[in-house]
């Protein structure tokens, strides 16, 4: 009876926000990887199943969103010695843009020292309620209209020391705007009002790893009724009030630092990786106040984790794809492994929960359906033959996949 229970308050506290929408956050309307779509294809290639594409100018590697019969994408575009920074529509059912929004232009990208995983424009868009919410990381956060894209705020007030590029998508809460800028130095959890972008709250963050920057998404949970933002960076993971940025609770990882993967919650825990150099997942119980690095800590796993793809959870079981493509499957409860089998080469894109299956992408546009269950069983493998390191998304009973080049619908029929 509880599993039953914490599954649908997993989907019911995530979807009450963006009831009208279909894929409308970085990892769909759960925030976690799950999707009630049915039909979706298993089966695809360049030439088969490829409903529309539509080409894209520049370098970016945020996920795509759905809602409202568009598809959403944030992009950068370099222009002589400039980096416009811009959202943009896609018509779900034809792929054609229905319109592009400038936010804000970098002057000097050269000076920045980007990753060759990163790019200006990483972090996905959000949707609620007719508008679109995007983040570009220390450069800036802004708010469209979906139907036409016209600017309702933007704000470049809080810049920060990035290192690498951005990286962390935001998060909608009640009527905030949040992120994590997770910086070289003095790093911080921010709330702008989602209203007119003004800073609502700025959480300094605190820990002891040295370095200081990383790339996580936060997630919205609720716990005994109450909402908690949970927020991993360098070397600590923190439940925050929504109304302050105050902590309930957190858990410290030492030096761990770049952190990237969203955390998961499922089964009273939550789980996460922590990161660079070699990353850990740890399974923790919330519920706690204070430091529970000693108390709350229900199991750690050191082999086989995540430092870019995002973990998934699948009733009991949680699945995990590292980035030299190893498929995990353990017990979610005890950390048990049921297997560790090579599935794609290099990954950094999160898994999918659709349909039954699940969808791993791997650096090089390879797609594997996996069947769940405590043995690898893989239905089949898809090749685009285009880089992508942006994670799928779900439009009716079809698939996105945003590569180096272009944004594919995948479909069945």
């Amino acid at each position: 009876m509880k599993k039953h229970f914490f599954a649908l308050l997993l989907f019911a506290t995530a979807t009450s926000l963006h009831s009208e929408a279909l894929w409308p956050e970085f990892r769909g309307p759960t925030a976690q990887g799950h999707s009630t779509a049915t039909g979706l294809p298993s089966r695809w290639s360049k030439t088969l199943g490829i409903k529309w594409s539509h080409a894209l100018q520049g370098r970016a590697w945020s996920s795509p969103v759905v809602a409202d019969g568009r598809v959403f994408l944030t992009n950068a575009v370099e222009q002589s010695s400039k980096v416009r920074l811009t959202v943009l529509a896609l018509d779900a059912e034809t792929g054609k843009q229905s319109w592009e929004t400038e936010l804000f232009v970098v002057d000097d990208p050269a000076k920045l020292k980007m990753h060759s995983k990163n790019s200006q424009a990483s972090p996905s868009p959000i949707f609620e309620g007719g508008l679109v919410y995007v983040h570009f990381g220390h450069h800036g956060s802004g708010c469209v209209q979906a139907a036409d894209g016209k600017v309702v705020w933007k704000n470049n007030d809080h810049p920060y020391p990035a290192v690498h590029g951005t990286g962390g998508s935001p998060l909608l809460v009640d009527n905030l705007l949040v992120f994590n800028a997770d910086a070289a130095s003095n790093p911080s959890v921010i709330a702008l009002n989602k209203a007119d972008g003004k800073l609502a709250w700025k959480r300094v963050r605190t820990s002891p790893a040295s370095r200081k920057f990383s790339f996580s998404t936060p997630l919205l949970i609720e716990v005994n009724g109450e909402k908690q933002i949970i927020t991993a960076g360098s070397g600590i993971v923190q439940a925050l009030r929504p109304s302050d940025g105050s902590e309930i609770w957190h858990l410290t990882y030492d030096q761990g630092y770049s952190v990237v993967p969203r955390p998961v919650f499922a089964h009273d825990m939550i789980f996460l990786s922590t990161g660079y150099d070699k990353p850990s997942a740890l399974a923790i119980k919330v519920g706690g106040t204070g430091d529970v690095t000693e108390t709350h800590l229900a199991w750690r796993a050191d082999k086989r984790v995540p430092h870019n793809p995002s973990m998934l959870v699948v009733g009991d079981d949680l699945y995990m794809l590292d980035d030299k493509g190893i498929f995990s499957c353990r017990d979610a409860k005890t950390g048990e492994v049921y297997y560790e089998e090579r599935l794609l080469s290099n990954s950094s894109a999160s898994l999918l929960y659709a349909d039954g299956m699940i969808y791993a992408t791997d650096e090089q546009g390879m797609t594997a359906v996996v069947k769940p269950g405590h043995t690898l069983q893989t239905v089949a493998k898809n090749d685009l033959g285009e880089k992508t390191l942006a994670s799928a998304a779900v439009v009716d009973n079809d698939l996105l996949l945003r590569t180096e080049k272009a944004l594919y619908r995948i479909t069945k029929k």
